[in-house]
């Protein structure tokens, strides 16, 4: 069993970055739960979850992102994934959970496709590549 790493980035303008790697599972998935519950506490209701070093997703981690939408969307919120490896996409395929969550092949990506985000970061760095690389999320 690997345990789950979860990083923030932001909060800015009401958005944040959850950076998630290692596994995600009935051991795991309350932390990830914990961390959407907090920010969406704090008022930061429009969450990108990168996934793109997470080893791991069962159906516990599955239903905390369906839980984490359900209670952004409530504070008019909304919850991006960002998928690059085939073994996470296709859990989401199969389940038919593409057609539920935004998904994207990076964070620059999933912010681009936001304007609530873009507005965000372009106000705090001035572009949305500049902000990402300011956070640490560009992908090597």
């Amino acid at each position: 069993m690997q345990d789950i790493v979860i990083e923030v980035a932001g909060p800015v303008g009401g958005c944040a970055v959850l950076k998630v790697a290692g596994e995600v599972d009935v051991f795991t998935a309350p932390k990830l739960r914990e961390q959407i519950i907090d920010l969406a506490a704090k008022g930061t209701v429009h969450v990108i979850a990168d996934l793109s070093a997470v080893q791991f997703l069962d159906s516990t981690g599955l239903g905390v992102l369906v839980g984490g939408l359900k209670r952004l969307r409530t504070q008019d919120g909304s919850l991006a994934l960002v998928m690059t490896t085939d073994r996470i996409s296709r859990i989401f395929k199969i389940t038919g959970l593409t057609a539920v969550f935004a998904s994207h092949a990076s964070v620059q990506d999933a912010i681009a496709a936001d304007p609530h985000w873009t507005q965000a970061v372009e106000a705090e760095a001035g572009s949305v590549a500049e902000w990402v690389a300011q956070q640490g999320l560009t992908t090597a």
